[in-house]
């Protein structure tokens, strides 16, 4: 199992996407947006930080000065600092977790969608019929000839893939979601691959679901811009 600090560091990466200065340049998916003007990824064995390549080095090297080895108690400093760039319209913060191990686990009703497969998405899942090369793997739950659970790659690497899943409204409470994201992370894990999983602290139905998938979370994250 990995550390806390290496799952974190394997997040960041999946998220977005770094120059060769390990600056952040853009959001790892379609369409490709700016990336934050910071990450700070807090775990108990410490902080992954991240800058965005847009930052002047005399701000970042302020931010670094104030943040020191403690950046998450110290968020107050850091809105205060960017603000003198930019006033910081836009604050994520969640939870960050990673899949125990679900290789054994088996849903025979999961569907991984291939691209002998794929137009089953097509008409309630576009977006991910689109870019379906980079969602993979990709399965999906069907009831009565519909569509009622998704999960898919949201963003990845050839380290790690972090889980985007979606359950139609209806048929909510019949763990759907969590069958359909086993086989995800399963397949992810089979790959040699870390399945992740992030949501924000004011998703409580996202972290329900972590909890019945029984994840395990290793830091939390805040993005600013």
């Amino acid at each position: 199992m990995l550390s806390d600090l290496e799952l974190m560091v394997q997040h960041v990466n999946v998220l977005f996407r770094h120059d060769t200065e390990n600056r952040m340049t853009f959001v790892n998916e379609l369409p490709y947006d700016v990336a934050p003007r910071i990450f700070i990824g807090a775990t108990r064995l410490g902080n992954i930080v991240r800058f965005s390549k847009s930052l002047d080095d005399s701000l970042v090297n302020k931010l670094e000065q104030v943040m020191g080895s403690i950046p998450s108690a110290l968020l107050g400093e850091v809105i205060k600092l960017l603000s003198i760039d930019r006033i910081v319209n836009n604050i994520w913060i969640g939870p960050a977790y990673v899949f125990p191990d679900v290789r054994g686990r088996t849903c025979t009703k999961a569907i991984m969608v291939t691209k002998k497969n794929k137009e089953i998405l097509k008409p309630h899942f576009p977006y991910t019929f689109t870019d379906f090369e980079n969602k993979q793997p990709c399965f999906v739950m069907i009831e009565n000839n519909i569509l009622v659970s998704i999960c898919c790659s949201a963003r990845q690497t050839s380290k790690a893939a972090e889980a985007s899943v979606f359950t139609h409204e209806d048929y909510r409470g019949r763990a759907y979601g969590a069958d359909v994201t086993n086989a995800w992370a399963s397949e992810v894990q089979k790959q040699g691959r870390s399945a992740l999983y992030s949501t924000s602290w004011d998703n409580f139905a996202s972290q329900s679901l972590a909890r019945k998938l029984q994840l395990i979370q290793y830091g939390n994250d805040i993005h600013m811009s």
